[in-house]
């Protein structure tokens, strides 16, 4: 997608901690953490290549959607990784 004059893509991982440190290794703030259809980061080019450059994997649009649900899936069955991903966003849980 599009924005400002650049391309970017979303950066997914298997959980929040690995994603975080991700974001902190590629030097991407973590104001712009995005928790609510799912935990991701949308990054320019360069901080995806810099990502590529320490471990990360590329997929496609159907990988990404793969990642969607274990993480949908993962909330239901441990509830410990949804309340982490509202902390790190700044959410407080209610009811």
């Amino acid at each position: 997608a599009q924005y400002r004059g650049m391309i970017m893509c979303h950066m997914v991982a298997d959980n929040l901690a690995e994603l975080l440190q991700m974001a902190d290794k590629i030097g991407v703030a973590r104001k712009w953490f995005q928790p609510l259809s799912h935990p991701h980061f949308d990054i320019c080019l360069t901080k995806r290549h810099a990502a590529l450059k320490h471990g990360a994997i590329s997929v496609d649009r159907h990988g990404l959607v793969a990642a969607k649900r274990r993480h949908r899936a993962k909330w239901q069955n441990e509830p410990e990784e949804l309340e982490a991903i509202r902390a790190a966003a700044g959410i407080v849980a209610t009811g």
